[in-house]
């Protein structure tokens, strides 16, 4: 429970009991990271519950609010850092990492963060107009099994935060949280979207980057959720 705790502090706002915990329990609650996004699904979905009392768009926007509040807007730094360097990168990888270790937010990084809350609320809108409320739920926990995969499957960019989830992962971890996967895709089927969305992120990094950062991480959930966001409103 304690790393579960810890995985909940990190990736959200919410509400936590004090705990004591170290740099080994740090890195090993990623395995607890899905159970985390059913949390962050709980509180969005009752956000776009109470929004549809007034109409969907208010629905897709109060849920949308909520997401970006529950997590800090910790993945959507992620992505931004990420468009930063691809766009200041120019073919050049030393150039593409110095942009993405840099605090600041630049142009390519408002405008990815821009398109991403944008293609977020009209792909809520579409899901709540033709689906079950509840597929909102599993969507942010199907989304950080990726970390799970990316840090067992890249090597670590640098010694940053990524880096300390190298070597966490076991291999039962990966197994039990796939089959879950499966069984819930059962009752929602867009989340079958992340047997492809996961591995195609992971690919790509490892083509384009060259490994796995924090950065890399955070980027990574928000497209995932995008995508499955896609197939669950196709779906619906």
């Amino acid at each position: 429970m304690r790393r579960l705790v810890v995985a909940v502090q990190f990736l959200t706002r919410l509400p936590t009991p004090r705990v004591a915990s170290d740099a080994g329990d740090f890195a090993a609650s990623i395995r607890w990271f899905p159970l985390a996004g059913v949390l962050i699904g709980a509180f969005v979905a009752g956000a776009g519950w109470a929004g549809l009392h007034i109409d969907p768009w208010t629905g897709a926007l109060a849920a949308l609010a909520a997401w970006v509040a529950v997590t800090g807007a910790l993945h959507l730094d992620g992505l931004g850092d990420v468009a930063d360097g691809l766009g200041a990168a120019h073919g050049d990888r030393t150039r593409l990492l110095a942009a993405m270790a840099d605090p600041h937010v630049g142009s390519f990084g408002v405008v990815a963060i821009g398109l991403q809350l944008c293609a977020k609320l009209v792909l809520l809108h579409a899901l709540l107009v033709s689906a079950p409320l509840w597929w909102l739920v599993p969507i942010p926990a199907a989304a950080r099994i990726g970390p799970l995969v990316w840090a067992r499957w890249l090597p670590p960019l640098h010694e940053g935060l990524g880096a300390r989830f190298i070597g966490a992962v076991r291999r039962r971890d990966l197994i039990g949280w796939t089959a879950i996967l499966i069984g819930m895709s059962v009752l929602a089927p867009g989340m079958l979207a992340t047997l492809i969305l996961v591995p195609a992120w992971g690919w790509w990094l490892r083509r384009r980057i060259g490994g796995i950062s924090g950065d890399g991480h955070g980027a990574g959930i928000e497209l995932v959720e995008t995508g499955l966001l896609l197939a669950s409103a196709c779906l619906g």
